[in-house]
């Protein structure tokens, strides 16, 4: 997956994903954060990259995005788990 910077300001950032699917949970995620005061992505045509902008405010753009990695990571983890310990009848 390929992930680029284009704008890169402590609280202000444009983000091209190479992936729609993983652009939207990202921006699912940085929306359920109080100090993301706006996010959403845009797609300028059909055969350009999605590209993510965030706001922030109390804390940076970049430490936004960690922080909603680590908690798609988590859920990930939590629902690989309950698949494992499932059992299909």
């Amino acid at each position: 997956m390929k992930v680029e910077y284009i704008k890169d300001e402590k609280n202000e950032a444009e983000i091209e994903i190479d992936n729609l699917t993983i652009a939207e949970l990202l921006r699912a995620y940085l929306a359920k954060d109080e100090n993301v005061s706006f996010v959403a992505w845009k797609k300028e045509h059909p055969s350009k990259n999605p590209v993510l902008k965030i706001k922030t405010k109390g804390k940076t753009v970049r430490k936004a995005v960690s922080d909603a990695i680590s908690e798609i990571e988590k859920e990930a983890d939590k629902l690989v788990a309950e698949f494992k310990t499932s059992k299909i009848k």
